[in-house]
């Protein structure tokens, strides 16, 4: 089985970026907001934040409890929104269930939606931003079938039907068809029965072991996006890898596999966000 590196990738782009901020002498300013108390979801603020502070990128997170209205979360997007000073904002995926997610993620500005999930970045042309774990997640799917995806199926498992509706929709700019399914939408073995179809599985649920060596075909590609830190410590993906090594061809370690060319891509939207600003 061949394993990604993801660090790899990430210091590449990570270390051409501080050299292009230094150049461009700008100061690149990332928002984050992040609603209640989704383990993953504060892991991978946590290394946008480690990775910004590196670069000379200042990441300045909001939480928000579970608590929190809708209202209250749109009035902080506006403020941000305003801000002359951040140029780059992403609402951390998913949100607690009692929110409208297309509605959150629409109320954010275009040209600071560095995550490429507003409606405008999803249009075929010019949009401000692609969107970054899609754009991850193309990387990988070239690499893993060297480009040639003839008659391959492809599924995601999701936790969010904006994301998945976004990943649907950029790959399928590149030719690429996909379905997905939103964790719990179907019973366990249903789900069980479509994987053991797939050419490749794109998993983003944070569930370990939801990906095993019995519900996998021969040869599969398997493309962890999934992120759980377990009472000891641990932080592991959703693909049981010991169970999968000698069934699947590929795969996205976690950590170290498209969490870190996620976050370096994320990055990068930022600094052409800023860099964009700077010559307006």
């Amino acid at each position: 089985m061949d394993i990604f590196d993801g660090k790899s990738a990430n210091r590449l782009i990570l270390d051409d970026l501080k050299e292009k901020i230094t150049k461009e002498k700008i100061n690149p300013v990332l928002a984050i907001i992040l609603v209640g108390d989704d383990e993953a979801s504060r892991i991978y603020v946590k290394l946008k934040k480690e990775a910004g502070s590196r670069i000379g990128i200042e990441v300045k997170d909001f939480w928000f409890n579970q608590n929190t209205t809708q209202e209250e979360l749109l009035q902080k997007i506006k403020e941000i929104n305003n801000d002359t000073i951040i140029d780059g904002l992403i609402v951390q995926l998913p949100l607690p269930e009692k929110f409208d997610e297309n509605k959150v993620i629409e109320s954010i500005d275009p040209k600071k939606d560095v995550d490429g999930f507003h409606r405008q970045n999803q249009q075929l042309g010019t949009p401000h931003f692609l969107p970054v774990l899609p754009k991850a997640i193309l990387f990988v799917l070239k690499k893993a079938f060297s480009r040639n995806f003839d008659g391959k199926k492809n599924i995601a498992l999701v936790n969010s039907d904006i994301f998945g509706q976004v990943l649907t929709a950029f790959l399928k700019r590149e030719g690429i068809h996909l379905e997905y399914v939103i964790k719990g939408s179907l019973p366990k073995e249903d789900i069980d029965a479509k994987l053991r179809l797939m050419d490749a599985i794109i998993t983003v649920c944070g569930s370990p072991k939801l990906i095993n060596g019995n519900n996998i075909k021969e040869g599969a590609v398997l493309i962890d996006a999934g992120i759980t830190r377990g009472t000891d410590g641990i932080v592991r993906g959703d693909v049981d890898m010991e169970s999968v090594k000698d069934r699947g061809s590929f795969l996205t370690p976690v950590p170290g596999g498209i969490g870190p060319l996620t976050v370096a891509l994320l990055l990068e939207n930022v600094y052409l966000a800023a860099l964009r600003k700077q010559h307006e």
